[in-house]
């Protein structure tokens, strides 16, 4: 039986083997999926069991979305764009690292209606989706892009590459359209951001890319204060369709039933 893995650390919130194991059952494809925790001394040996062909594919989670990068052979222009690698697979007896998290985003922007062009965006986080971020809102012709992050170096060496970007101190807010929270805050109960609701306002869009707990703090509490909010259901749905076309071909629906299989966690 084909085997194809998620790996990150931690992984346990990750949905993908329930999303990619209904749609080998709905596409007939005889195939398992399953999740696995490493460290980054793991990754050789994932990247090693691709090259034998003993995993076909694999999804890349936080952290190690950049830190796989040099154990791969080659990468698509969009995961050279971006530096960020989510799916891998072996094609011609070379080990290619791709990127679905630009397109991900994109479309479930595109679902919620919300028009990009000429809005403000600002993102909490400054890792490994980030860039994909950053590049789906570039090329649907965003008006400004802030970033702030803990720890604000890595956050000035992402402006080397967009050199557009603003960047601000971690817990200082700017006018903003629509806030995404790309860090892991939110993963546990106990995880706080550090944001003024109350001055931020309302009728806002506040985005967050964790999509598992469904509803973080920073969402609820946004919701109180009179604003829009969506977690990271629905990129994670179109992330995982173009990885499933990229290593079966098939382009796996998403409806209601997909997203409803999603909730039940």
């Amino acid at each position: 039986m084909k085997k194809y893995l998620v790996i990150g650390n931690p992984v346990e919130h990750s949905l993908s083997p329930k999303l990619h194991n209904y749609w080998f059952k709905k596409n007939k494809v005889d195939a398992i999926y399953e999740k696995k925790q490493i460290n980054l001394s793991g990754i050789k040996e994932i990247v090693d069991d691709i090259r034998k062909g003993n995993i076909l594919g694999v999804n890349v989670t936080v952290p190690f979305k950049k830190a796989i990068i040099p154990f791969l052979d080659e990468m698509s222009p969009l995961a050279k764009e971006t530096q960020s690698v989510n799916t891998i697979y072996k094609e011609k007896e070379k080990v290619i690292g791709e990127n679905t998290d630009v397109y991900g985003f994109s479309q479930a922007l595109n679902q919620i209606k919300f028009n990009i062009e000429g809005k403000k965006f600002f993102i909490l986080g400054s890792g490994g989706v980030v860039p994909s971020l950053v590049v789906a809102l570039k090329k649907s012709k965003a008006s400004k892009i802030i970033i702030s992050n803990r720890t604000k170096e890595k956050a000035e060496i992402l402006k080397k590459t967009y050199p557009f970007i603003e960047i601000v101190e971690w817990g200082r807010i700017k006018s903003f359209d629509m806030i995404i929270n790309a860090t892991s805050l939110g993963l546990k109960d106990s995880d706080e951001i550090p944001l003024d609701y109350k001055e931020i306002g309302k009728n806002k869009l506040f985005y967050d890319v964790i999509y598992n707990p469904k509803k973080t703090k920073f969402l609820l509490k946004a919701k109180e204060f009179g604003n829009k909010v969506e977690n990271g259901k629905t990129m994670f749905a179109y992330q995982a369709q173009l990885a499933f076309q990229v290593w079966h071909n098939i382009k796996p629906v998403i409806d209601n039933e997909t997203l409803e299989l999603l909730e039940d966690d």
